[in-house]
């Protein structure tokens, strides 16, 4: 009788556990979901967030007046800080939007195209007000994208300057290639002075105190002026696929935050 009374006080005090940690990545203040729904997709969303060291979110809302992208940046902003690894999906149901917000290292996984095949799969559910195969379909596109890596030659680009950052990662296959480049040039260096030379470790000494000579002479360099240069690269088809291309940025608060929005 009393491991029975243990573990019903068990179940009953991990109960609110769950439905804490589902309220910290699934905030359905437009109570579009059920309670299981909310438990399942925060489970799933604490996977993502093991991957990108960050964190993913939904939103739902039935009394927003804010422009959506403003509001969710700010949301996202309030969670995580400025710059740092997330997402935010808000159903804003007041002004019948979806909006998309990334930061950190999700603006880099997230590229506008592969954003564009994001918002279409959300969008499909919410005109047919599946709100939680909505959410599904934004988790399961940010795990494709997660798991899928950052697309070969990716960049960002502000929209407001039109500054273009590339991305750039090193592969296993080029990190292997240089390490075995570097080796042969330490090894035929090696080889080279040992030749010229003909060096006898411990036995030759070479007279450095007597052979060395040091010129110092001084050197002043003036700056006279700089010059930087930027250009706008036109913004990705709306294609779907995942393909790599640019991820446009804008600036918030102080942070910088990619994403993009739609109408259902």
């Amino acid at each position: 009788m009393k491991k029975i009374l243990f573990l019903l006080g068990f179940f009953v005090l991990l109960s609110p556990l769950k439905v804490l940690a589902a309220a910290n990545t699934i905030d359905d203040q437009a109570n579009l979901l059920s309670p299981e729904e909310r438990t399942e997709l925060a489970e799933r969303a604490d996977a993502i967030n093991e991957k990108i060291k960050g964190e993913v979110f939904i939103l739902t809302t039935s009394s927003n007046t804010e422009e959506p992208r403003k509001f969710a940046d700010d949301q996202l902003r309030d969670r995580i800080g400025n710059d740092h690894n997330g997402a935010l999906l808000l159903l804003d149901m007041n002004q019948r939007e979806i909006y998309l917000s990334t930061s950190g290292n999700m603006i880099d996984f997230v590229t506008d195209k592969r954003r564009d095949q994001l918002l279409d799969d959300v969008t499909e559910a919410m005109k047919n007000s599946d709100y939680y195969q909505a959410s599904t379909a934004y988790l399961t596109n940010i795990k494709s994208f997660v798991d899928d890596g950052v697309p070969g030659g990716s960049y960002r680009i502000d929209e407001n300057t039109g500054k273009v950052t590339y991305y750039k990662s090193i592969t296993p296959l080029e990190l292997a290639i240089g390490v075995l480049v570097a080796a042969i040039a330490a090894i035929g260096f090696f080889v080279s002075v040992r030749l010229r030379y003909q060096l006898k470790i411990g036995t030759y000494k070479y007279p450095y105190r007597q052979n060395a000579q040091l010129d110092l002479t001084e050197r002043q360099d003036q700056l006279v002026n700089s010059f930087v240069t930027t250009r706008r690269i036109p913004k990705a088809s709306n294609n779907n696929g995942g393909g790599g291309g640019g991820s446009s940025t804008h600036s918030s608060g102080g942070g910088t935050f990619g994403g993009g929005g739609r109408s259902f």
